[in-house]
């Protein structure tokens, strides 16, 4: 199997870290890199996570999962989105969450389609976009403030042009 670029740009080969990340700054666990013989700070978020920090992205990710399980089996509710989320917490304290979510045989696909190209299956799409229609259109019904009855639709349209404006997988 191939190598697959975390988050934060560690580059994960069967659950193990390699030692050189996107940006070839040597050791992603190092504070420092050089290059041409002067060192330069590596940026915060390219540094290792504290305990304390690395248990807060873990929580984070195991929400992130919980939801999208529940989104499993609830059609109101989407998996992927919070797969993509916990893969994204998990890549900054919880490298094997992340291998997990990345390697998983339903939703791995997805995940690292969203991190190559930030693709988005045209099913996916087409799902989207009548779920918002159909969410507006039950919104106007409803006796909703006309500030909400216009603005989570203007919302919505602008998230469907977003989303139309990625590139399929």
């Amino acid at each position: 199997m191939a190598s697959i670029l975390s988050e934060n740009g560690v580059h994960i080969t069967h659950g193990r870290r390699r030692l050189s990340n996107s940006l070839g700054l040597g050791c992603a666990d190092a504070p420092f890199a050089t290059s041409g013989g002067s060192p330069r700070r590596v940026p915060f978020f390219m540094r290792p996570a504290g305990p304390v920090a690395r248990l807060l992205w873990r929580v984070l990710a195991l929400v992130f999962v919980a939801l999208g399980l529940i989104g499993a089996f609830l059609p109101v509710l989407p998996t992927v989105p919070f797969l993509l989320a916990a893969a994204w917490a998990a890549g900054r304290g919880w490298p094997a969450l992340e291998h997990r979510l990345l390697a998983h045989p339903r939703y791995g696909e997805y995940i690292r389609q969203w991190r190559l190209r930030g693709a988005v299956p045209r099913r996916a799409k087409w799902t989207a976009t009548a779920m918002m229609a159909l969410s507006s259109a039950v919104l106007l019904a409803t006796a909703a403030p006309i500030a909400v009855k216009i603005g989570a639709p203007v919302f919505m349209a602008a998230v469907a042009i977003w989303l139309w404006s990625r590139p399929d997988n």
